[in-house]
């Protein structure tokens, strides 16, 4: 039954995508960050539900005359040229082929889709859209998460999707962690009362759910979120001690195993997954060291690198002869695409924070966009954080998810400009203004 339910519903979005192409940008976003058919357990679980996406948004893109033409800017610019630069290693890369042109193939469909997304996606109707789809993918998770924990204690590890990239405990809190700045700003432009306080127990449960996957990392990123917001906020003090009293209630609601395991922040040398990550940071940078430009290519936790670059030292014995992911995208982009790989990667996201910072100060110009812009463009500042410091614990360099706020920053872009250009003075040079007259 939730097979055929799922297929209809999936269907007929194919079928809307056909007749309306940003129809397509809403599904992929849902297929790809929910997996709402890996929730299935018949024929709808194996079906290629992204590829007939894919196929029905190009072709509806083909017949459409409602579509945008795709701004080339610095972040966009960025992208393409790491797009290009992945390519260039997987064809140098020194792992094995099958699994590195495997891992190719899943982010060039990644980064297409999302050219295509931003391309179809106009409008401020249209871009909440894709917003409210983004955080209600992640949001079907947290929010069972959020109440497994309260109704468990916080005993148990809230975990991910099955099957996904957010399978693991980590990546899921991240991800959560990510989507809670959003989720402000849909509360905060929502119109009905009734939406506004569902919103706020949303978050509730959001950060219930992230302090339940007992992840160390997001601990860290949830720290940096609140410093960040304290920045912004317009109280300041008020601010930091509301989140600190937050803070202190949620954590004295987990149990003792969740203190214990935070703990071993300080400890980190007496624990095995963070030894883990050091061994594995030590291998990948001595490939880099090895490798300067292109680094070992995609896939490089596998054994055969681990056997030529892992550290030499007494406290990894107990690693030697296993492989391990990158537990960081930092060092995720470095060992696999080296030092240029790793710094078109940091430069993008540089790219994205500086243009929050510059639309929202135009936007607040702009009497169309000073209500809802410039709050999104911090909101995605402070997303941003969580994924760069939570991000330092987990191998999402990858991850879709991050991704749309450089889709969210460019659609804004481009909308600004619009509005710019509505503004402009009707004056041609060489024109005097007629009296009483002003530009619209």
């Amino acid at each position: 039954m939730r097979d055929i339910v799922l297929s209809a519903i999936i269907g007929w979005l194919l079928v809307m995508t056909l007749r309306q192409p940003v129809y397509g940008a809403y599904l992929w976003a849902w297929l790809s960050i929910m997996n709402p058919h890996r929730l299935t357990y018949g024929f709808a679980y194996s079906l290629p539900w992204a590829q007939m996406t894919a196929l029905a948004t190009l072709v509806a893109i083909v017949f459409s005359k409602k579509r945008h033409p795709l701004q080339f800017n610095g972040g966009i610019g960025l992208l393409i040229s790491l797009w290009l630069w992945m390519t260039l290693t997987s064809v140098l890369s020194i792992n094995p082929p099958d699994l590195v042109w495997e891992r190719w193939i899943f982010v060039s469909k990644v980064y297409f889709m999302l050219l295509v997304t931003i391309a179809i996606v106009g409008g401020r109707k249209e871009l909440d859209t894709l917003i409210w789809v983004v955080v209600g993918s992640i949001g079907f998770y947290a929010l069972k998460g959020g109440l497994f924990t309260i109704a468990t204690g916080g005993s148990y590890r809230v975990w991910g999707p099955a099957g996904s990239m957010l399978e693991d405990n980590n990546a899921l809190a991240v991800a959560t962690l990510m989507m809670l700045p959003l989720l402000y700003y849909l509360r905060h432009t929502a119109t009905k009362v009734w939406l506004r306080h569902g919103l706020l127990a949303a978050m509730v449960l959001f950060g219930a759910s992230a302090l339940g996957s007992q992840s160390r990392g997001a601990l860290l990123a949830l720290l940096a979120m609140a410093f960040v917001l304290g920045l912004k906020s317009k109280a300041p003090v008020r601010f930091s001690v509301v989140i600190t009293l937050a803070l202190a209630l949620g954590i004295n609601f987990m149990p003792d195993s969740w203190t214990q395991r935070m703990d071993t922040i300080g400890h980190y040398s007496d624990d095995a997954s963070a030894m883990e990550r050091i061994y594995t940071w030590n291998t990948l940078w001595n490939v880099a060291k090895d490798r300067p430009l292109i680094g070992a290519g995609f896939h490089a936790d596998n054994v055969e690198v681990f056997r030529r670059y892992a550290p030499d030292e007494p406290r990894f014995t107990r690693f030697i002869g296993t492989a391990w992911v990158a537990h960081s995208i930092y060092f995720e982009a470095l060992g696999e695409q080296g030092f240029v790989g790793l710094g078109l990667f940091l430069g993008m996201w540089f790219w994205v924070w500086r243009a929050c910072a510059r639309m929202a100060k135009q936007a607040r110009k702009v009497p169309e966009l000073a209500d809802w812009m410039p709050l999104l463009m911090s909101m995605c500042q402070v997303s941003m954080i969580a994924y760069l410091v939570g991000g330092a614990f987990l191998a999402l360099m990858n991850l879709d998810l991050p991704l749309y706020l450089l889709a969210f920053v460019t659609i804004c872009d481009r909308e600004i400009r619009r509005y710019q250009q509505k503004a402009k003075p009707l004056l041609q040079p060489g024109k005097l203004a007629q009296p009483g007259k002003v530009a619209p």
